[in-house]
């Protein structure tokens, strides 16, 4: 459950689409709405990343509406945008290494799929289309902190494809009046974030390892630095995007972080001093080193001055207090 209430008008007459509502991010959005009383939470998901599980307490929920569907279908986008107010798109294919792998797929998703919807959105002439954007657009850019107006070249196909959905979108706000408003995610982590598979991030994933007593590997030296948000930071940005009167924040696209910057290693003992609490055994556990990830950005630390002069973003979680959040989750959660 929220403590922190994210906006000032009354959600009891506004529908909304989240597509990857199942998902990590998407059900956290989901929650949000639907506690704090939206007239409609629509998800469209096809469970290929997202779960059941992530959304079995919404179900009982008579504002709550699943529609299982491909965002690469664009018969089911239109269904799924049908009546609604807003579109919070979260619908993705994650993962750098993952697009390495198979960029073909990546592309299908992230760039196909965002297309399909953005002309379904554009056709049922929904009030505002609110997008996740990536720090992976900032690429080989070695400006810090980063700001919204300077980026450099991707290193995977993941953040072209990312960066494209911010070209589309613009292009759709000039030429169809579409209102759009992209939200660069900085590795955003928090409850329900999957930690298993090859592809998990790497708080969770690291979690699971120390809560097995096993050795995490982290890529490279250990230096590689993060600005690392929780998620219910990412969880207001969302909302202030799709309800801002502010006119001049329409058509933009915003960081969404925490502001701070923390290395692997600096992560890697927070974890073992947070988790030792509860298990001594795992302050012994010493982290391995591999290769260097490729595609990987080296320092991610974003200035996050636009969202809060235009948006009124102000994120409540820092790094650590978020971490700790996280923690108390996978407790609860997580299954050795």
């Amino acid at each position: 459950m929220f403590k922190n209430q994210y906006h000032t008008k009354p959600l009891s007459a506004l529908r909304f689409l989240v597509t990857g509502g199942a998902g990590f991010i998407g059900s956290n959005i989901v929650e949000y709405l639907l506690q704090f009383g939206a007239a409609k939470v629509r998800i469209l998901d096809n469970f290929m990343t997202g779960h059941r599980r992530n959304i079995a307490p919404f179900l009982p929920n008579p504002a709550f509406e699943l529609h299982e569907g491909d965002i690469r279908t664009p018969d089911a986008c239109r269904r799924a945008v049908e009546g609604m107010d807003f579109v919070l798109h979260q619908a993705a294919l994650g993962s750098v290494p993952r697009s390495v792998n198979d960029p073909a797929t990546t592309n299908e998703v992230n760039i196909t799929g965002f297309l399909n919807m953005l002309i379904a959105a554009r056709d049922a002439r929904v009030k505002r289309f609110v997008y996740a954007a990536s720090s992976s657009t900032y690429g080989d850019s070695r400006e810090l902190p980063k700001t919204e107006e300077h980026i450099g070249r991707p290193l995977s196909p993941y953040a072209v494809t990312k960066y494209v959905n911010e070209l589309y979108a613009d292009v759709f706000a000039r030429t169809y009046s579409l209102e759009a408003v992209g939200l660069r995610y900085f590795n955003v982590f928090g409850p329900r974030q999957d930690p298993q598979g090859a592809y998990a991030a790497v708080i969770p994933k690291f979690v699971m390892q120390l809560t097995a007593r096993q050795t995490p590997v982290i890529n490279g030296s250990g230096d590689n630095s993060r600005d690392f948000t929780y998620v219910e930071n990412v969880v207001q940005a969302n909302i202030l995007a799709a309800l801002t009167d502010n006119a001049t924040a329409v058509n933009q696209v915003f960081n969404v972080a925490g502001g701070e910057r923390t290395t692997l290693n600096q992560l890697a003992q927070y974890l073992k001093e947070f988790m030792g609490r509860h298990d001594p055994e795992i302050l012994k556990i010493q982290f391995a080193h591999g290769p260097d990830r490729l595609g990987d950005i080296p320092h991610s630390l974003a200035s996050i001055e636009k969202a809060k002069q235009l948006l009124g973003y102000k994120p409540l979680f820092d790094f650590k207090t978020g971490l700790q959040q996280a923690l108390k989750w996978y407790r609860e959660n997580l299954k050795s």
